[in-house]
C-alpha cells in the first residue's frame, strides 16, 4: 500500500518577508489562509494551504526595528511554490526595489514553473520590477499612481479597480483592498462556500470591485511642460466656469490637436478628463462637509444639467450624488 502524504495535496503559498514590508500585508494574508485552513477542519475536511513566511535571510527586522519575523524558509530554499504574496512596502519605493531586487529572479522563474503571484497595494510596485507585468495591466493605491506610471510606463495601471488578474498575476488597490484579493484568491481555491465563511468572520464586504469613492484626484504635475502646468492651474482656479477644450488651446496659443496631446501626455487625462475631475473633486469636499444639496454644490462646480452632473459624478466616484453625500457627510450620517 502506497501512502500519499496530505501535502501533496495542499497549496502551498509563499509570503515574501522583507525589511520594508508593511506588516499587516505581512501577516493578514496569513491570517486568511490559515484562517480558511481552520474553517476547512472545523467541517470536517481537509486543509487546503501549506503557508510559508519566505524572506532573504531567516530573520527580518520590520518598522525599524521595532518587530522581528522569523521567516520559514529562505527563498532560495524554496523550490517550488503555487501562489507567492508581495506585500506591500513602506518608505522610498526605488531604495526599496534596489534592496530587495534579489527576489526578482526567483519570482520570475516560479511564475514560469507555473506559480501565480498577488500583489498587495503598492506591492505591485515590486511585481512590475520584476518586468511580467509589461504589456499587461495592475491595480496598486490611487495615492501612488502617478510614480507607477512613471516608474514602470510599460505597465497598464487601471485606476479604481480593487482586483485585477491577468495571466497568474492578481493585483490589488489601496490599502485594506487587498484583503478583497485575498477574498477573490480564496474564492478561485477553496469556492464560493469558503469565501463567503472568511467574509462573514472577519467582517469583509464581499465583491467590493471598485476603490474608486475612496480617491482623492490631485493632478499630475511632476512635468515640465509649462503651458499645460498653467493650463492645469487656470482649470482648478476657474472651477465655477464652464470650460472648454477648444477655449483652453487658444488661451495658450497652442494648437487643439497638439494641445490635447501635450496635455495626455503630461498629465495622463485627456483636458476633458482633467476638467471633469477637478470639478467632481471639488463637489465631493462639498457634499462631505457642507449643508448644501446635490442641485446647489452641482451649480457650484459649473455644471446645470443635472443628469450630466450625476452621470460624470458616478462615472468618477462609483456612487451617485445622493449616496456620496450620505456616505461621508457626518451631518447627513447622524441625522
Amino acid at each position: 500500500m502506497v501512502v500519499i502524504s496530505k501535502e501533496i495535496y495542499m497549496k502551498h503559498i509563499s509570503i515574501l518577508v522583507y525589511d520594508e514590508a508593511v506588516l499587516p500585508s505581512i501577516v493578514d494574508p496569513r491570517t486568511m489562509f490559515v484562517g480558511v485552513n481552520d474553517f476547512l477542519e472545523a467541517s470536517g475536511r481537509e486543509p487546503m494551504f501549506n503557508v510559508q513566511m519566505v524572506g532573504l535571510t531567516k530573520e527580518i527586522k520590520l518598522s525599524k526595528g521595532v518587530f522581528t519575523i522569523h521567516a520559514d524558509a529562505v527563498f532560495k530554499d524554496v523550490k517550488k511554490t503555487d501562489l507567492i504574496i508581495i506585500p506591500a512596502p513602506s518608505g522610498d519605493l526605488k531604495t526599496v526595489l534596489k534592496k530587495n531586487e534579489d527576489f526578482y529572479p526567483w519570482i520570475v522563474q516560479q511564475y514560469h514553473n507555473g506559480a501565480e503571484i498577488a500583489s498587495m497595494c503598492i506591492g505591485a510596485f515590486m511585481l512590475a520590477a520584476t518586468g511580467l507585468l509589461n504589456g499587461k495591466e495592475c491595480s496598486s493605491h490611487w495615492k501612488q499612481a502617478n510614480e507607477f506610471r512613471e516608474m514602470f510606463p510599460e505597465v497598464t495601471l487601471v485606476d479604481g479597480r480593487i482586483v485585477t488578474e491577468q495571466d497568474g498575476l492578481f493585483s490589488s488597490g489601496g490599502a485594506t483592498s487587498y484583503w478583497n484579493l485575498l477574498l477573490y484568491l480564496v474564492e478561485k481555491y477553496a469556492g464560493r462556500e469558503m469565501a463567503i465563511t472568511a467574509s462573514k468572520v472577519y467582517a469583509l464586504e464581499i465583491d467590493r470591485k471598485s476603490q474608486s469613492p475612496f480617491i482623492m484626484f490631485n493632478g499630475q504635475k511632476k512635468h515640465e511642460d509649462e503651458p499645460i502646468k498653467k493650463a492645469q492651474e487656470f482649470i482648478e482656479n476657474n472651477v465655477t466656469e464652464k470650460i472648454s477644450v477648444e477655449g483652453l488651446s487658444s488661451k495658450f496659443a497652442i494648437g487643439r490637436r497638439h494641445f490635447e496631446r501635450r496635455f495626455k501626455k503630461a498629465t495622463n487625462n485627456t483636458p476633458a478628463e482633467y476638467i471633469q475631475r477637478v470639478k467632481i473633486e471639488v463637489a465631493k469636499k462639498q457634499l462631505e462637509s457642507s449643508n448644501k444639496n446635490v442641485n446647489e454644490v452641482m451649480y457650484e462646480v459649473g455644471y446645470v444639467d443635472n443628469k450630466a452632473f450625476r452621470t460624470i459624478f458616478k462615472k468618477i466616484t462609483g456612487l451617485s450624488p445622493a449616496e456620496y453625500r450620505n456616505k461621508y457627510n457626518k451631518m447627513t450620517a447622524v441625522a
